[in-house]
């Protein structure tokens, strides 16, 4: 059986475990104008790419997304979290998988030592922790940061 994580969000990823290897993308995005009155760009979800990765598991691959984190606090990290998800939906629903959303503590909690506090913390720990797991894959778990979408795609739900 097939696994499929996504680590939600424009600087996410993708884990996918099954018939005996994992494998890790950096999800795929595009810059584009923000639209707004003060000129810049945003980072969005490429959808496209997205399926590209994904199409080889669209025959019952298992899909869970990590729930976007929404804090009013932090209202243009909620918007592109949010952004990100519903281009992960419609990609996914293009492919005709279905998919379940996970809560990040969900995997932590069963993957990570208990007790890491922080952001920082957290990242390091997932990447020291997927790097033990599969060193077949450190190059890209540098590069991204994080083995959050191994540990998403290995959660049981």
């Amino acid at each position: 059986m097939i696994k499929i994580g996504i680590d939600n969000g424009v600087s996410g990823s993708i884990g996918i475990i099954g018939k005996g290897r994992a494998e890790l993308f950096p999800t795929p995005i595009f810059k584009t104008l923000n639209y707004t009155k003060k000129k810049g760009n945003i980072s969005r979800v490429d959808v496209e790419s997205m399926k590209e990765i994904l199409k080889p598991y669209s025959k019952g691959g298992i899909v869970k997304i990590e729930r976007p984190m929404v804090n009013p606090g932090r209202f243009k990290a909620s918007l592109s979290a949010i952004r990100a998800l519903e281009a992960t939906s419609i990609a996914l629903e293009q492919l005709g998988l279905g998919y379940v959303i996970v809560d990040s503590k969900d995997w932590q909690n069963k993957y990570l030592q208990k007790g890491i506090k922080g952001a920082a913390n957290l990242k390091k720990a997932s990447k020291l922790r997927g790097i033990q797991m599969f060193p077949h894959l450190e190059e890209v778990i540098n590069k991204i940061g994080d083995a959050d979408a191994l540990f998403i795609a290995m959660l049981d739900v």
